[in-house]
């Protein structure tokens, strides 16, 4: 069976399974060049697409989302060292790590990578970590499908298997199903213990674990209906055959770790505030907002203590705003996934425009860019269309069926460019929800 082969046989859309294959043989013939041996392991890691449930997981909502069969291939081998080496293929930039790595975090990429192999080096003392990593993305820039959290997938998968974490006693007790494996991924992202595995720094940024739970966990065809804290399937949402999601980048770079880090990180402060004001005057503290809302009449409640007395930093209209948003989302996500069910294209596209006025209204993550290319994809004749993920840039998907999918992007994109003639690194790819993390055999060409 051939790479692609191995592909399809997992669901991927032949043209996709061409595409990812090549990415892969090309990914294991650099790890080759560079270190004199073929890799002993490949896998390929997806990006994810959020359909809806902007800004919930981490408030414990609902989301809607998929794997998308772009990512990365990753090519490994164990070192005898400790030390950990990793090429970026498609830049042809080298990292290397000590075995004790405790300097200061290094950027872009490579803060990634070192907070990752931290984590699991501090939770799993004694672990052999020594690796040496290959890479390659064929995620477009600035689209806002969660490249970052997909590296940190692809490390950990990587990191797991040389060190047997995944056999350890330490790893049983604490992750015990698929989408704990996911919620422990999202918390070496953003620094928080996950039960008895302590906590480190992470990244910077104070996110959820939607990004790491598609990755991991997507199936072809489908959408995942999850709910977080504790992260939860709900439902497998079969995407209708003919229905394509066109994802198209805004050229605005929503760097999470970097220059938007703290506008980011706002949003969800603004919900650990909700939940500090709630617990507060709670007489047993609720996980999560989610949580807290559960008890009738609970929102109404927490809309007058906010307006009683705020945490500082903060003013009642802002968390208010901040609480509307989640309400609104949460709800709107449960609206969808009976939608999709129904395969009802017009009910997707006005859901489509209340969750994008969502995030413009009540949000705030909405660069210009983003809320022009949603109005422009239904002028160009999508049936929904809203920006998607972290926000302050990235990208935006369009609803097509699959005969027009071809030409509205064209549409779509020329149309963009003329309204933003100075915009850069805009592309548009067609996306249908894919598997998630795929484990290749070495041998496979």
């Amino acid at each position: 069976m051939t790479l692609a082969d191995q592909f399809v046989a997992r669901g991927c859309q032949p043209e996709d399974a061409e595409r990812q294959a090549a990415l892969v043989r090309r990914t294991a013939a650099s790890f080759a060049a560079a270190l004199g041996r073929a890799p002993e392991w490949r896998w390929f890691v997806p990006g994810r697409l959020e359909v809806f449930g902007k800004h919930t997981d981490y408030a414990g909502g609902d989301v809607l989302v998929a794997a998308a069969p772009r990512g990365f291939a990753v090519a490994a081998s164990p070192r005898d060292d400790g030390r950990l080496h990793v090429v970026d293929v498609k830049n042809n930039v080298s990292l290397w790590l000590a075995a004790a790595d405790t300097g200061p975090l290094r950027s872009g990429w490579a803060s990634y990578l070192q907070v990752t192999r931290r984590r699991l080096a501090t939770n799993f003392p004694g672990a052999p970590l020594g690796l040496d990593l290959a890479f390659a993305s064929d995620l477009p820039r600035a689209a806002g499908m969660s490249s970052s959290s997909a590296l940190v997938t692809a490390a950990a998968t990587a990191l797991v298997t040389r060190g047997g974490l995944d056999h350890r006693e330490e790893w049983r007790q604490a992750i015990q199903s698929p989408e704990d494996h996911a919620t422990y991924l999202g918390c070496i992202e953003n620094g928080a213990t996950f039960g008895p595995l302590a906590g480190t720094s992470g990244v910077g940024t104070h996110g959820g674990s939607e990004d790491h739970t598609a990755i991991l966990l997507g199936e072809a065809g489908t959408l995942g209906h999850f709910r977080f804290v504790p992260t939860t399937r709900l439902a497998r949402v079969p995407c209708p055959p003919r229905w394509v999601f066109v994802v198209a980048t805004s050229g605005v770079h929503a760097d999470k770790a970097g220059s938007v880090r703290d506008r980011y990180n706002r949003t969800t402060f603004g919900v650990r505030a909700l939940l500090q004001r709630w617990n507060a005057s709670a007489a047993v503290a609720a996980p999560s907002l989610a949580a807290a809302l559960e008890k009738p009449g609970a929102e109404g409640q927490l809309r007058e203590l906010v307006r009683q007395d705020v945490p500082d930093g903060w003013t009642s209209a802002a968390l208010l705003e901040r609480l509307d948003h989640f309400v609104a989302e949460d709800a709107l996500v449960r609206e969808a996934v009976e939608a999709v069910h129904r395969a009802d294209a017009a009910a997707v596209g006005a859901l489509a425009v209340r969750s994008q006025a969502h995030a413009e209204t009540w949000l705030g993550n909405q660069v210009p860019e983003t809320a022009l290319l949603a109005a422009l994809a239904r002028e160009c004749g999508a049936f929904g269309a809203t920006s998607f993920g972290a926000g302050f840039g990235g990208g935006v998907w369009a609803l097509v069926h699959e005969d027009d999918a071809a030409t509205f992007a064209d549409a779509w994109i020329a149309a963009y460019r003329h309204r933003c003639p100075k915009a850069t690194n805009v592309a548009v790819v067609p996306v249908r929800p894919g598997p998630g993390v795929i484990a290749l055999p070495h041998d496979a060409a």
